[in-house]
Parts: structure tokens; sequence; C-alpha cells
């Protein structure tokens, strides 16, 4: 029997990273890393530019894999993108060809970020996954469909996450330095530590282009703060909490299920995690919390290696999961 070889892509605000695997062993994958991200334009995620610096790390990996065979030989590909629901029309519309024609792969992928996140934190069965960094998406399945709950960028909702807290503990820095109620000195100090001068701060923030980074970047203090017991900072990460577990509960199956928590955020530990067991087991008492099985990589590779057997069992969605 001939190796199945699947080839998983996940594509973020942080760069490209590319693995291959035998579809019988994800945990021996190889992985090639871009720090260089896709472009966005106008239209959408650049289908042009992800296929440059897609076909150039997947065929190192082939060519390293095999370099006494067809180098590119692969039987499934499975692309993750953030972005693709609402900015991946020129992927769904160029990539499929494009893959087809340049690796020969007849079975492919486009999932958005949060869809591979689910894959790799629990693979084909029915639950829940929180996945927060710089901001926050929930998304479940029963296996019949996909819920989504939040996810809406810093400016209409990631509430919870990284952005949201660390612009939560900044106007509690700000509202010490006016002298109104509800502001925390310590916060005040640890802004004024990272930023500069308080009153220089809009003039720090506004004109970012990394808006959402630079909050998310105080979300270590504000933990900090917490840990050290400041009131105003745990009264934060209780909010945060709150709302993560609002929206793992608006999106897990009825009847409960397992719920994950995977991304960055949840580094941050305790200060978070502790008022966010607690606020689960009230809104969801017939959920299990597991830990992660795997990151969106992994994921991407979890359902590339299901549509290479034809075992995919998760819902395909004409945006968050479709196959071409």
């Amino acid at each position: 029997m001939s190796t199945v070889r699947v080839l998983g892509v996940d594509s973020g605000g942080s760069g490209l990273r590319v693995a291959l695997a035998r579809a019988d062993d994800l945990a021996g994958a190889t992985t090639a890393v871009s720090r260089t991200p896709v472009r966005t334009l106008a239209a959408g995620i650049d289908a042009a530019d992800m296929m440059e610096q897609l076909l150039s790390m997947a065929r190192t990996l082939l060519a390293d894999d095999s370099p006494s065979a067809d180098t590119d030989a692969v039987d499934a590909v499975v692309v993750g993108a953030a972005g693709m629901a609402t900015l991946g029309d020129g992927l769904r519309a160029d990539l499929p060809d494009a893959m087809k024609r340049e690796l020969g792969v007849e079975r492919l992928a486009l999932a958005g970020d949060a869809v591979t996140a689910y894959a790799g934190a629990l693979g084909q069965r029915p639950g829940a996954v929180v996945a927060a960094g710089t901001g926050m998406i929930a998304l479940g399945s029963d296996l019949g469909g996909w819920r989504r709950a939040d996810g809406w960028g810093h400016l209409l909702g990631d509430c919870g996450g990284g952005a949201w807290i660390g612009r939560a503990g900044l106007d509690a820095a700000m509202r010490a330095h006016d002298g109104r109620r509800g502001g925390s000195t310590a916060l005040l100090a640890l802004a004024e530590e990272r930023f500069g001068p308080a009153g220089e701060l809009p003039s720090r923030i506004y004109p970012r282009t990394d808006r959402p980074a630079a909050l998310a970047s105080f979300a270590p203090d504000v933990a900090r703060c917490a840990t050290d017991g400041d009131p105003v900072a745990a009264g934060v990460l209780r909010e945060a909490a709150r709302h993560i577990a609002d929206a793992a509960a608006a999106v897990c199956p009825a009847g409960g299920g397992d719920v994950a928590l995977t991304g960055g955020l949840f580094k941050m530990g305790e200060p978070l995690l502790g008022p966010l067991r607690a606020e689960l087991a009230e809104q969801l008492p017939h959920a299990t919390v597991v830990t992660a099985a795997g990151d969106p990589l992994h994921g991407s590779l979890v359902i590339a290696a299901a549509l290479a057997t034809d075992a995919l069992r998760l819902p395909c969605d004409g945006r968050l999961l479709s196959v071409a």
C-alpha cells in the first residue's frame, strides 16, 4: 500500500506555517515556517501571494521527505486561514485549481482558522472550542452544522480576548490618572512603564495600524496586577471570563459535550483560568472542559488526513469549511 501524505497550512497575522505528514502518523509531521504574513488586499486575502509562499515551502518539505521520488505527490491539502469566512473569496476562487495544477492534488479543503483550531483541539467529535489570543472566537458543532459566537474584531466584539482585556486595563489606568471612580493606580503605573506618560497614551495607541496587538500587549500586565491582589485588575479578568463562557455556552451542542480552550491568551494561567472554570461550571454544567489536543496547524492535518481517507465527519460549509 502506498503512503498517504497530507499537507496542512495555517495562515494568520504572524505568518504562514506548512506541515507535511503521513495520514497515519500526524505526530511525525515536518514543518516549515514563514514569519511573513500573506498579504490582505482590499478584495481580501491575496491568493497569488499565498500560492507563492505556500508552494515554495511545500516543495521543500516534499523534497526533503522523498528526495529520490516524485516530490510533488501529495494526497490531500487543507488550507486554514484567518479571515477565510469574510476575506477568502479570492482563495476559494483561485487556490483549488492552482493547487491541483502545481501539486497534482485532487482533494483540497479551505477552512477558517476557527475550524482548524476546532479540529486541532477536539478532532472530529462534537463539542465547542474557544480560541483566544489577541481576539476571541468560539465555535461549536454537533457534527450536523457549525455554530459561531464572536470573533468580530476588537471594535465590534472579541469580548474577553487579549485586546479586550488590555483595553479594559488601560481604561482603569486612565481613570486613575483622571481621579475617576473605577481606576487602578497599579495599572496606571504599569501602563506608563509600558507606553510612557498617561497623557500621551492616545497619541501612542490611536495612530498604530496594529492597535489590537498594542492593546493586547497590556493584558499580561492586567494579569500581573490581579496576581498581586489589585481588585480592579481581578475584576477585569472576571468579566473577561464571563464573556468567554458566554461565547462557549452560545455554541456548545445541546446537552453539553467537551469544551476545549486553545490559544495564547490561556497561557495567562490562574488569574484568568480560575474565574473561567467557575463561569463554565455555572453556564455549562453538563460540559467537560478538556485540554486541547493540538493547535490549528495540527487541525489542518487532522482534516487533511480525514479527507484523504474518506473519513471526513466535520460539517462542510460554504465559508467555514469548503471541500474543492
